[in-house]
């Protein structure tokens, strides 16, 4: 309580109709007004790299693309750009183009999904379906690339599994010119409608000292000013032969405000870059083989037997994010396997955006980071009172889980 004023909590999730996965935040409000916001993460771990660390490295390439349903690219990118730098596998010039084409159609997939999310949060849901709509063109191109709509099954040690032949060209020209025609629409909708920039124009400001000192990544801290991009700082793949800059509102003749309409223009922004990008890709593509391991065979038989450990880190859709991997002789499985997703740089950004806001305006600051809980939730227990962490067997675990669905079937019946 403080004096003269009453303050009350307000627990947001984890199941909650603003919320696409299981998390949780608990507000302090004193009336419609936020006065401290305490995220609590940890509801959605599903144990990936525990699982990665009981199989063999050519196993775990499709289990590391399914730790996130929209960045699926860059998850099986950072594990195997982690075990290619553990034991020296080079991959090929003409995969390392590949690599980036794809990884740039999932930033424009990602993005203008989010733009849907984005809408709906603030109660505009024909944007939503608008914005979705055309997300199923790239999403058709993916298709046509990898033979998948979503987990596309593209990477492998030393490069790629499937190949960008000439034939492909015209329908990666058709799909890039679609967005280029949609692009004014897509941003007279979220930048130019007076309602919408009402509902983002100065909520949820992350100053760039804050930006900075809170470690944040991507988008979310572009939007601040921020010259942060790992494509740029560290290039990977092909992108040390593109054309390419940091997108800042400043760029564009706005103030990097660090809003959610700064976060809401660097989004889009960056969907014209990756268009560019992709052309750029295309029209230097060299010619020669996708893969500098071909016989899987071999492949496996020298990872199993090979010792190193690794670090696979890229710009994702949203932010920088990192892989380790660790390889040991003794154990033909990966030894050790840890992912940092941007989501868990981005969570400590929360504070700052929430606070003095109203509450009707914690669905959109919610989901201006793009979070993704999935991806980012690592979990151990801890004893409250002596600190120490407990550890559980599979065994144990998985009677833990039993015991709790028949807890829960009881208090239905009931």
């Amino acid at each position: 309580m403080v004096k003269g004023k009453a303050t009350y909590e307000v627990p947001i999730g984890p199941i909650h109709p603003a919320l696409k996965e299981p998390f949780m935040v608990n507000f302090k409000l004193e009336g419609e007004k936020i006065v401290d916001a305490d995220p609590h993460p940890g509801m959605n771990h599903r144990g990936i790299e525990f699982m990665g660390m009981h199989r063999n490295p050519l196993k775990v390439i499709p289990l590391a693309e399914r730790t996130c349903g929209i960045c699926s690219i860059v998850h099986q990118h950072m594990y195997t750009t982690a075990l290619e730098h553990a034991v020296d596998i080079v991959p090929t010039e003409r995969s390392r183009y590949i690599r980036t084409i794809m990884m740039e159609l999932e930033r424009i997939h990602s993005h203008v999904l989010w733009a849907g999310v984005a809408a709906h949060e603030i109660g505009f849901d024909t944007h939503m379906h608008f914005t979705w709509k055309i997300r199923e063109k790239v999403m058709d191109l993916l298709e046509a690339i990898s033979g998948n709509r979503v987990n596309y099954s593209m990477w492998t040690f030393g490069g790629v599994r499937r190949d960008i032949e000439e034939d492909m060209h015209p329908q990666i020209k058709e799909t890039l010119d679609y967005y280029k025609d949609l692009y004014d629409k897509l941003e007279d909708i979220f930048l130019g409608d007076p309602s919408i920039r009402h509902r983002t124009r100065d909520v949820g400001i992350l100053t760039k000292k804050k930006a900075l000192e809170l470690c944040g990544v991507g988008p979310t801290v572009r939007g601040s000013g921020v010259k942060k991009d790992v494509r740029i700082d560290q290039p990977y793949s092909a992108y040390p032969d593109l054309e390419l800059d940091y997108v800042i509102p400043s760029r564009y003749g706005y103030e990097n405000k660090g809003d959610v309409f700064s976060k809401t223009l660097v989004r889009l922004k960056e969907i014209i870059q990756s268009i560019d990008l992709i052309e750029q890709c295309v029209k230097k593509m060299p010619e020669g083989e996708i893969t500098s391991e071909p016989n899987k065979a071999a492949l496996l038989n020298k990872l199993k037997t090979a010792s190193g450990e690794g670090i696979g880190r890229l710009e994702a859709p949203r932010g920088e994010a990192m892989h380790y991997v660790r390889l040991t002789e003794d154990n033909e499985d990966v030894d050790c396997w840890k992912i940092r997703a941007s989501t868990y740089n981005n969570l400590a950004t929360y504070a700052p955006m929430f606070m003095g806001e109203q509450i009707a305006d914690i669905p959109i600051i919610a989901a201006c980071i793009d979070p993704c809980i999935g991806c980012m939730d690592r979990a151990e227990i801890v004893d409250i009172e002596t600190g120490v962490k407990e550890e559980y067997t599979k065994d144990e675990l998985h009677e833990l889980s039993v015991q709790k669905t028949k807890d829960l079937l009881e208090g239905i019946d009931r």
